[in-house]
């Protein structure tokens, strides 16, 4: 949806330009390199979130997986539990600690 209102923005404003000619066939270049310059760095952003995009999901396929083999493990351990009265559980906090030297 961003995509087709930029396009229709870049349309109006060709056509605004067109309309008035205020520039000399230099000037025009110059403008229709800035806009080349423009679509370019738009592209880069669009490209740039697609792949942040990517690696979200990509993490959140990884937390999925892992809480299934989780979940697999408590599974058997229940059920390897003759009575089956104990509850499994796992705790899953990781610290991560650093230390400064001076």
């Amino acid at each position: 949806m961003k995509l087709i209102v930029k396009a229709a923005a870049v349309g109006f404003a060709v056509l605004a330009l067109g309309a008035c000619n205020k520039h000399t066939a230099a000037g025009d270049n110059v403008v229709a390199n800035a806009d080349a310059v423009a679509s370019n760095i738009e592209a880069s952003a669009e490209n740039t979130a697609s792949n942040i995009t990517a690696a979200a999901d990509n993490k959140a396929d990884a937390v999925r997986a892992a809480g299934e083999n989780k979940a697999e493990k408590v599974d058997n351990a229940v059920k390897a539990d003759k009575n089956g009265a104990a509850a499994a559980t796992t705790n899953t906090t990781t610290t991560k600690t650093e230390t400064k030297k001076k």
